[in-house]
């Protein structure tokens, strides 16, 4: 790759600079070169320009870094199928300015192009299940409320100032877009949507969540692979530490949901059904940390 001459003397000089232990001439034009689109590699005493990468690299989500993104920000979780996210940032972003946080469990691809300083795309090297993936962000990305939303559900206006309206009155630990009441006559097997009001579970399609209160309730379970049960065992922790959740109806629709329809069917239906145990075994019965019937 040819490198631009003018990009070329910006290296040689920082390469000087570092040299003569002038750090912050160092810094300076690294900056600079960063501004123009390049990276500067230091390597066995000499150095190397390369093509600005936009996005973090991390080798798993344990080496995650901390993101501090204010009050309230929107946390994707893509794995394939990036185009979708990119639709759903684009449309994320015809109404609000609020961080988004993208954590790509395959290649970047696209998404790649829409990092800014409000757009934080990260890359884990080594796979990891959703469930790893969303505690991980719960405990490394640093504001007061989190909104876990999947790629293929698309803004038709503002989400976020009806959610954070409703937030700030501390009156529930989390709201969202889709949720519903555990069925008791079925023994806890499935979930019934009875639309807004107080719930015993939501959904990651868009659930937007107090961050102290779900750190507090054990967050996500890394062993759960797919959102759905990890979201349903996620809420009923919520509900066991005393946290009540609220399904609002909101500017948004779904698109189709890659992750539910273009997946090995006997692979989901194996690892959907272990989780699902897992939630049975811990919590059925329990009726008292459920919502009011309605």
């Amino acid at each position: 790759m040819k490198i631009p001459d003018d990009i070329w003397k910006l290296g040689q000089a920082r390469h000087i600079a570092r040299s003569e232990r002038n750090f912050t001439e160092a810094d300076r034009l690294r900056n600079q070169m960063w501004s123009l689109g390049w990276d500067v590699i230091d390597a066995d005493g000499d150095f190397r320009i390369e093509p600005k990468v936009l996005h973090s690299k991390y080798s798993s989500s344990r080496s995650i870094k901390e993101i501090d993104c204010g009050e309230i920000a929107i946390v994707l979780i893509v794995d394939g199928f990036q185009e979708d996210a990119v639709k759903t940032i684009l449309g994320v972003r015809a109404f609000s300015a609020v961080p988004i946080v993208v954590l790509c469990l395959s290649e970047v691809g696209p998404l790649e192009a829409l990092c800014d300083e409000k757009t934080f795309v990260l890359h884990l090297a080594e796979p990891c299940g959703w469930g790893e993936a969303a505690s991980a962000l719960m405990k490394k990305i640093q504001a007061e409320y989190l909104v876990l939303m999947d790629p293929s559900t698309r803004f038709t206006g503002d989400a976020i100032s009806p959610v954070l309206s409703e937030l700030r009155k501390k009156e529930f630990a989390a709201v969202g877009w889709c949720g519903g009441l555990i069925n008791l006559e079925d023994e806890w097997r499935t979930v019934d949507d009875k639309g807004a009001g107080e719930v015993d579970v939501l959904f990651s399609y868009f659930l937007a969540v107090d961050r102290e209160a779900g750190i507090l309730a054990g967050s996500f379970n890394p062993r759960a692979i797919y959102y759905r049960n990890a979201d349903i065992e996620f809420s009923l922790k919520l509900r066991h530490s005393q946290g009540r959740l609220l399904q609002m109806d909101l500017p948004l629709e779904q698109d189709r949901h890659h992750g539910y329809h273009d997946v090995d069917p006997e692979f989901s239906k194996a690892q959907s059904k272990k989780n699902y145990d897992r939630i049975l075994e811990h919590f059925r019965g329990k009726s008292a940390i459920l919502s009011p019937r309605r």
